[in-house]
């Protein structure tokens, strides 16, 4: 048999579905090597609160964090220990089955079965994120080569590789708006009759994300940008949507979205009330009132969905039935908040900013226009050291690929390939801004997955438009060399976690508020404890 020489080929030698399962093989043999044997108490920020909860609900109890909210992630822990119970698994499901912390042996042993459940949740939610993004990978590109090379480096971002050894939010909040711009994507290129709907479903999935996080709201605003010059010849609207049985169509939609709607709005109501806000501890953002920017959003959204179809020559139906779309999708995102109604879950996500505002590291700064213009320039400094990687190094070994993406934008801009190059560059754009934003909170590993997925969407789209690159006599060294730096550097932060000699003695500083009835072995009392 003759071996290709064709770089791409030398790079994906298992085929398009053996490389899927070999990245996630390579994936479960690190989450079992440096994750699910690590000491319960490592990664308790957030393992712990997200288990806590999961194990309150299941007592009868009420969700207590609303932090950010982490809602989904809760409830699928919740009904991942219940299930586990079920069938026999799991005894240390409830807050009730766990033994007091007078009993340290037994303490430790229930934590421990409980803490694992939850990694293999997080292994779980992971594996199908990444399948998901897998396959709308391969629609997005015209070679499943580039596509596989786009799936190992998603599978191997920094914020995966830590996610899916870990209970935090940030994983189903920045997939879920991942997977809905690429669904979009995808729609804008090749238009159908069942177009609108696919639009109503990522709306539905920003929704589901902004529901387990707030940043969400980033990707979010960006999208609607983002979407704008991904459109083509075939972005025109099929036949369907040019005739009077497209109107049926558009009534269909305008009853789903007042459905959606008027079942929603309590929570809208609920959410942006002032008093509910202020009683959450927020402050209005704009105006002096709650609801101004997030109603400037929808009018954003609104306009670039109009001039979108002016572009690409999409008709007044077919635009209308998406927008309608749109509001229903949102509306029944926003309805999975009474899955388990809290007052807090409402507030904070229906209000995202002014939560946001309270985890920056100079609030007060970020209050006056001079403060925010200066933690904002202090922002793009920090992004851009860390991008250098020699001037700031981090576990995020997508910062490679910016190195080749910059010089692709400018490759393709000289090759006349300036709508290619227009999508590479907000998508880079958008990330950058998402990470200055991201480093007032230290630009954690665990924030990569807001923005890792732009930056390899980008270098995807690049490359699938200069394919010829590849024929390049430095192009497989290039590749096989970013591959194993790729792989290597994602599993630093898993290694040195596991390897931490740390004491679990810096939970006792946020136990009592966040665990306010699970004693800890290790801390002293410092509030009401479970009896």
């Amino acid at each position: 048999m003759i071996k290709s020489k064709d770089p791409l080929d030398r790079l994906t030698p298992f085929g398009w579905r053996g490389g899927v399962a070999i990245v996630l093989l390579i994936s479960i043999v690190s989450f079992v090597a440096a994750g699910y044997f690590t000491v319960y108490w490592r990664n308790a920020d957030m393992d712990f609160m997200v288990i806590y909860n999961a194990l309150a609900m299941n007592d009868g109890g009420a969700q207590a964090f609303f932090d950010h909210p982490a809602y989904l992630t809760i409830l699928s822990v919740k009904a991942w220990f219940a299930g586990l119970h079920r069938l026999g698994l799991l005894d240390a499901w409830t807050l009730s089955a766990i033994p007091p912390a007078s009993d340290r042996a037994a303490f430790d042993a229930a934590m421990t079965s409980a803490v694992h459940a939850g990694r293999v949740a997080a292994l779980l939610t992971a594996s199908g994120i990444l399948i998901a993004f897998a396959a709308l990978a391969r629609r997005l590109v015209s070679d499943w080569r580039i596509a596989m090379l786009a799936v190992t480096a998603f599978a191997f971002s920094g914020g995966v590789q830590m996610h899916l050894r870990i209970l935090r939010s940030e994983m189903i909040a920045a997939s879920f708006c991942i997977l809905a711009l690429m669904l979009l994507i995808i729609a804008a290129r090749r238009a159908g009759p069942a177009r609108p709907l696919v639009v109503g479903l990522a709306a539905l999935l920003c929704m589901l994300g902004l529901t387990n996080k707030v940043h969400a709201i980033l990707l979010i605003a960006a999208i609607p940008v983002l979407l704008l010059p991904f459109g083509c010849e075939t972005s025109a609207s099929v036949a369907f949507w040019r005739t009077s049985r497209a109107w049926a169509a558009v009534l269909a939609a305008a009853l789903a979205a007042i459905v959606a709607v008027t079942a929603a709005w309590p929570l809208l109501a609920t959410g942006l009330a002032a008093v509910n806000a202020a009683g959450a501890g927020l402050k209005p953002l704009l105006l002096g009132r709650f609801g101004v920017y997030q109603v400037a959003l929808l009018g954003v959204i609104a306009a670039c969905m109009v001039l979108y179809a002016r572009l690409w020559r999409v008709s007044a139906a077919e635009t209308l039935a998406a927008l309608l779309m749109t509001v229903a999708g949102a509306s029944l995102g926003l309805l999975s908040l009474d899955l388990s109604y809290d007052l807090n879950d409402v507030v904070v996500v229906l209000n995202p900013l002014e939560k946001m505002i309270t985890y920056v590291d100079a609030p007060e700064a970020a209050g006056s226009i001079s403060g925010a213009i200066g933690l904002l320039l202090s922002g793009v400094l920090g992004v851009i050291r860390r991008y250098t990687f020699i001037l700031q190094s981090s576990a995020r070994p997508t910062v490679f690929l910016t190195w080749l993406i910059i010089p692709g934008i400018v490759v393709a801009i000289r090759r006349g390939e300036r709508q290619t190059a227009l999508q590479a560059t907000l998508l880079m754009l958008a990330a950058i801004g998402i990470d200055t934003l991201g480093v007032r909170r230290g630009l954690k590993v665990e924030y990569f997955v807001f923005t890792d997925p732009l930056i390899v969407i980008a270098g995807m789209i690049l490359l699938d438009r200069l394919i010829d690159l590849r024929l390049s006599r430095f192009a497989y060294p290039i590749g096989a060399t970013l591959l194993v730096l790729h792989v290597a550097i994602s599993q630093a932060e898993p290694v040195k976690m596991a390897l931490k000699r740390q004491g679990p003695e810096t939970i006792c500083e946020w136990n009592g508020y966040y665990l306010p009835r699970l004693a800890l072995p290790w801390c002293a009392p410092s509030g009401p404890s479970r009896t």
